[in-house]
Parts: C-alpha cells; structure tokens; sequence
C-alpha cells in the first residue's frame, strides 16, 4: 500500500518479532513515516537498530507526565500525524500462574492501566494532532471468551480495550472523523507471549486448529493493521477485525478430535 506522505506514531515497538515493528515496516516500506515511541532509554539503540529509518521519543504510559508530554515530542517532527498504533500489554505473572479467582488488584489495575487506559489516555493526548481522517488502531487478541488459563486476567482486560474501540470512536466523532479499530489476532510467536506461562503448548494447539493447519505470522497482522490505517479502509470503523486463520470456527476438527480421543 502507498503510505507516501503520510505520518503515523506507533507505541510498542519492542524487536523484529513485535507486531508494532512489522506494521512499521509495512508504512515505511509504502513510503510512509513513522515516529516510535520506547518505553526508556534501554530500548533507545535496540529499536533505532532495527529502524534506522524511524523518529524515536521516549514514553511510560504509567507516568502521567510522559503522556502529557507527547503532543510536544512529535511536534519536533511533525505538525499532523494521520493515525496511531497501540500495541502496548503488560501481565505480571512474577509470582507465577495463579487461578483466576486468585488474581491480585495490584497486578489487574496495573494491567489495565498499561494495557487499556493506556489507549484513551494516549488518544486523548493527540486529538489536536490527528488530520480530521486519521486512523487509530489496537492490538487485541481474537477471543476474549475463551477461557485460555494461562492468559488469566489479561482475557477481561482485553474485552475492556475491545469496548474502548466503539467508544472512542463515538466520542471523537462529535468533532472529527478519526476512526478507531482493532486488530485482534489468534497466537502469535512474539517475545511478548513468549513470557505467558504454557503459551508454547497453546501456540502448536492453535496450529491444529486453524483451517490451513499453519498458525497466523506477525506479518500477516501487520497487513492487516495497514489496510485499516490506510484511508482505503475509510467505511471501516468502531470494529474489532479477528485474524486467527480460521481458528475461532474450527474448534470441533475431525484431526484434532481423532487425536484427542485415541
């Protein structure tokens, strides 16, 4: 897709195998810009490594302050930005996997802080900065119905950011025509999932399941993320889009079954 003139902030960017550094590639290999936001320094000469090409400012969107204070740092490179990619998620499972009833306060408003808030706070933060037709997106996950123990709390924290999507693009719609989605892919082998306790055995399941029998790639989310920052997904708004291979209609596969039962 042809990105060329056109300016995105995208918060998340952690390595080559993160989502936020696939959909960087995907908008600057169109001809696009994109301006990254790292959490502190330590991540300053990691991700200007991978994208050379990219404007960087630092942000901890648990710091009130940091927030506040982005407006001014893409300033220094821009005056308009045609959207935004939120793909920042954070569980603690230090003290190991716990039942869900079990779930600490500390570590859920701590989660959904970073991993919701976050998102209305950040978008907040650049409504005077977004062209009238920008294009804001998330990072979800494909089902937050599922019961996946291992991901624990982070399911109904995710279901939060899902609804957060509908209702932040209602309320920017009183004054512009910034569209909020979501992309809301199956597993994926990210560095992030990578520190979910079992998500190794999750993640070959998966594999099973989906219609192709080949779990979904990061690049593949990045696509699709691009297609909704472009404006040729304009109609596109208030949606969470699954990409998950076909997973989510598969569950009762004859392969898997078979498998299971002999």
């Amino acid at each position: 897709m042809n990105f060329s003139g056109k300016t995105y902030v995208i918060f998340g960017v952690a390595n080559k195998k993160s989502v936020a550094y696939h959909i960087c590639r995907e908008i600057l290999d169109g001809g696009g810009k994109v301006i990254c936001s790292i959490k502190d320094e330590s991540m300053l000469l990691l991700t200007k490594k991978i994208l050379p090409e990219a404007d960087f400012f630092i942000c901890n969107v648990e710091n009130e302050t940091d927030i506040a204070k982005v407006p001014d740092e893409i300033s220094k490179h821009t005056t308009k930005i045609d959207g935004m990619v939120h793909s920042i998620a954070f569980a603690n499972y230090s003290e190991g996997l716990k039942p869900f009833h079990e779930t600490l306060k500390k570590d859920f408003l701590q989660a959904i802080d970073i991993s919701c808030f976050s998102f209305i706070s950040l978008s907040n933060a650049l409504k005077e900065l977004f062209n009238k037709d920008a294009s804001v997106i998330t990072i979800s996950i494909s089902s937050t119905r599922t019961t996946a123990q291992n991901y624990g709390y982070m399911a109904p924290i995710k279901a939060a950011l899902d609804s957060t999507v509908a209702f932040l693009a209602k309320s920017f719609s009183e004054f512009s025509n910034v569209r909020f989605n979501s992309v809301n892919p199956g597993l994926l082998k990210t560095s992030a999932s990578a520190g979910i306790p079992g998500y190794i055995d999750s993640y070959i399941f998966a594999e099973q399941l989906t219609l192709r029998k080949k779990n979904l790639t990061t690049p593949e989310v990045a696509s699709t993320a691009a297609f909704l920052l472009h404006p040729c997904s304009s109609g596109i708004n208030a949606q969470n889009i699954i990409i998950d291979a076909g997973m989510g209609v598969n569950s009762f596969d004859e392969v898997v079954i078979n498998k299971a039962t002999h």
